[in-house]
């Protein structure tokens, strides 16, 4: 069902990306763009093209809200590390103490502190 999804929302995006793409410029801020000629042209085209790109607009977000909807259905991890160290049954795997192995190396103990001390300076008998 979600790849299903995952397809169809793929060729809308496809679809929207062209239509978008087809249509006129109307800015020309730039002077580029949008010139006399084109593909299509005149106001039925512009009309048609700017309902296609309404209508795909709508069908990607139903597309975008069914797969948010079936990915909370389904019960993912919220976390990449939730599942990690956890055997089928859920609890931590034997002989891990459910942290990552990275995590759990050995910090060496510091040597105790050196204290610089003065000059020595002979003493006299």
């Amino acid at each position: 069902m979600e790849t299903v999804l995952i397809v169809i929302h793929l060729m809308i995006v496809a679809a929207l990306v062209g239509t978008v793409l087809l249509q006129r410029s109307e800015g020309g801020a730039l002077g580029i763009g949008g010139g006399g000629g084109g593909l299509m042209s005149g106001r039925g085209a512009a009309n048609a093209l700017t309902r296609a790109s309404a209508i795909l607009a709508a069908a990607f977000f139903a597309t975008s809200i069914a797969l948010t909807l079936v990915a909370t259905q389904r019960g993912a991890p919220k976390s990449i590390l939730e599942g990690v160290g956890k055997s089928e049954t859920g609890q931590p795997a034997e002989g891990e103490g459910g942290a990552l192995p990275l995590l759990k190396r050995e910090q060496p103990t510091p040597a105790a502190p050196q204290v610089p001390q003065g000059p020595q300076v002979p003493q006299s008998q």
